[in-house]
């Protein structure tokens, strides 16, 4: 990617987490990113273009910042699936503005195709692809899981973080507070994913 390329999404993120998906205008992107509007314009040839690249590079910035890691949270361990579950989820929690401005960017993205189609088929692949990741993970704890408790159990997971999200960042829930509630709900995901023990009276 460019470097006016990069500018320019990073730019159009904060724009979205800011005004909403309705509040990006091109020309207030190009004055954010301090380029003109034509370069916007060959960059990403319409409004479209730019909330789809827009997404694509939330998702690839939250793919990045939950693999390094910041916010005091330990270097997670590269083997072990539990603790990279736990890590993945608990690091976007972290009290700092990109992780804050992606978390706000990616909740209005979704409340817009609540009433416009035009990005839904792009969310729900971003969606389903964050969904398959935890559940790879959820996999690795517990291989003998069927998959499809697998996925429900990765679907609840993902639910509740970006609930969660929406109330860490409107101040209704203290982030460490939040953690807890992540932390707590994979113990019990995992621990519901654990084969069933029967004694010999069952």
């Amino acid at each position: 990617m460019t470097d006016r390329r990069r500018v320019i999404l990073e730019s159009a993120a904060r724009v979205i987490a800011r005004r909403g998906v309705r509040g990006l205008r091109v020309t207030e992107l190009a004055a954010e990113a301090g380029v003109s509007t034509a370069l916007v314009y060959y960059h990403f040839r319409d409004r479209p273009g730019i909330l789809r690249h827009a997404l694509a590079f939330i998702g690839d910035r939250a793919d990045r910042y939950t693999e390094t890691g910041r916010d005091g949270l330990p270097p997670g361990p590269a083997g072990d699936p539990r603790e990279r579950l736990e890590r993945m989820l608990l690091l976007e929690v972290q009290d700092l503005p990109e992780v804050r401005e992606n978390s706000a960017a990616w909740g209005e993205l979704r409340a817009h195709a609540v009433f416009d189609p035009e990005l839904r088929d792009e969310l729900a692949a971003a969606g389903a692809a964050w969904t398959a990741e935890v559940a790879e993970l959820l996999g690795g704890v517990h291989p003998a899981a069927s998959a499809d408790a697998v996925t429900a159990a990765a679907e609840r997971l993902t639910a509740l973080l970006e609930g969660l999200s929406v109330r860490w960042l409107s101040g209704l829930t203290p982030p460490a507070h939040a953690r807890e509630l992540l932390r707590a709900a994979v113990r019990v995901e995992v621990d519901r994913l654990a084969p069933r023990r029967t004694s010999r009276f069952d």
